[in-house]
């Protein structure tokens, strides 16, 4: 997942093998806050401690050591720790300054926010332990009650802010990891709204295909026909199919809209046809293929009372509707059966159609159909097979065959 350069802005790296070397800009205002702040104090006379080795001046030189520290704070934690460390170590030799002081603390914080994982983990416990063995050592040392105090402002300069740090790292981590999620959560919805658009759009070029090329085939091959044939009667026969054909597309072409507009005019859902229209598609085929000697016959073999689900019913009526097509475009003249047998387990589909060489008009095709009818099937996890057999008196016949498991089907009541 790649990180926007937004997130990168609010949230620095800490870990990185190529951190920059250039101070930030609030670590420079920091540090230049703090030492004008230390010089301020010790020019008020205003220091922690009196009576130190180093009196005076030398104050001001852990004052000046940390304050440089702190332009490392966000680019070099770990360095700034150790050496604000010996600073403060320093600062105890002198009258003391509290800006010096105040400035570690933040080192501190910085330390467990800006630093490495293993840094920000071990931080809080060495400083919780230090504070302890001091408190304990100096209870055991001083035996009075105010030694307690060291213990408390040993864990107010470094155990404190080392804590705080840690939440504010695991809160900013908590974010980033967040937004990752919601980067990925988009990125997958993308993913699926592609696929989705690719699966409709592949769905709307089976159903326009199987609506519209049965008519087309139709009206192409009478068409052809009332061009080749100079007899009135031909072309009057001709031209009535075409009409009857160029009727029933319109209606298939509405019947699609419909169906992708989910709701008709009146709110209805639009119906899909299913087998028991059937007998019509065999009719029609009868009409259109009866001027080039194409028979069909319809051999329905299921039992009674058997409701098939929608999307079997459905596939089940486009792959005869295709066959009947391909059968109008290539068959020999002939008789092109269409065959169902089917139970409560699975339907099972055949058209067989004569195979041959075929004289008078033709009209070409893609092979789009039979991709269709195959993808249809493997979408209801079905079998499929199309292609050129022997029959059992010897000829050719082109044989579609496609088995569809009925896996919602029931009694019809």
């Amino acid at each position: 997942m790649i990180a926007s350069p937004r997130s990168a802005a609010f949230f620095p790296a800490h870990g990185s093998g190529c951190p920059s070397r250039r101070p930030h800009r609030v670590d420079a205002m920091i540090a230049l806050a703090g030492l004008l702040g230390g010089v301020a104090l010790w020019s008020a006379g205003l220091h922690t401690q009196g009576g130190r080795v180093l009196p005076g001046a030398w104050v001001l030189l852990p004052l000046a050591v940390m304050a440089g520290v702190e332009l490392l704070r966000r680019t070099a934690p770990g360095t700034a720790l150790a050496v604000g460390t010996l600073a403060l170590v320093a600062d105890q030799l002198t009258t003391g300054s509290l800006a010096t002081v105040v400035m570690f603390t933040d080192v501190m914080y910085a330390a467990v926010l800006y630093g490495t994982p293993a840094a920000a983990r071990r931080i809080p416990w060495t400083t919780g332990a230090i504070t302890v063995a001091v408190t304990i050592g100096f209870v055991a040392w001083l035996r009075v009650p105010d030694a307690l105090l060291i213990g408390v402002v040993t864990a107010l300069i470094s155990f404190f802010p080392a804590s705080t740090g840690v939440l504010v790292r695991n809160h900013r981590d908590a974010a980033e990891s967040a937004r990752l999620r919601a980067e990925q959560t988009a990125l997958l919805a993308e993913m699926d709204r592609t696929q989705a658009v690719a699966a409709e759009r592949t769905r709307m070029a089976r159903d326009l295909h199987d609506m519209v090329a049965n008519h087309l085939s139709a009206i192409a091959i009478h068409s052809t026909a009332a061009l080749s044939l100079d007899d009135e009667r031909t072309t009057r026969d001709a031209l009535g199919v075409i009409r009857e054909n160029s009727v029933e597309g319109l209606a298939e072409m509405r019947r699609l809209i419909g169906l992708l507009r989910e709701r008709d005019e009146s709110g209805t859902v639009s119906a899909a046809p299913t087998l028991r229209a059937l007998d019509s598609l065999v009719e029609q085929a009868r009409t259109n293929g009866a001027s080039s000697g194409l028979r069909f016959a319809l051999d329905d073999r299921r039992g009674e009372g058997v409701a098939l689900p929608t999307p079997i019913d459905l596939a089940a009526y486009r792959i005869i509707q295709e066959s009947l097509t391909n059968a109008l475009k290539h068959a020999v003249p002939g008789t092109t059966t269409v065959g169902l047998d089917g139970s409560e387990r699975a339907l099972t589909v055949e058209v067989r159609s004569p195979f041959g060489d075929r004289p008078g008009p033709r009209v070409p095709g893609s092979g789009a159909g039979l991709i269709g009818m195959r993808e249809r099937v493997e979408l209801l996890d079905g079998e499929f097979e199309a292609g050129p057999v022997t029959a059992a008196d010897g000829g050719k016949i082109w044989l579609v065959r496609a088995e569809l498991p009925v896996v919602e089907g029931r009694e019809s009541a």
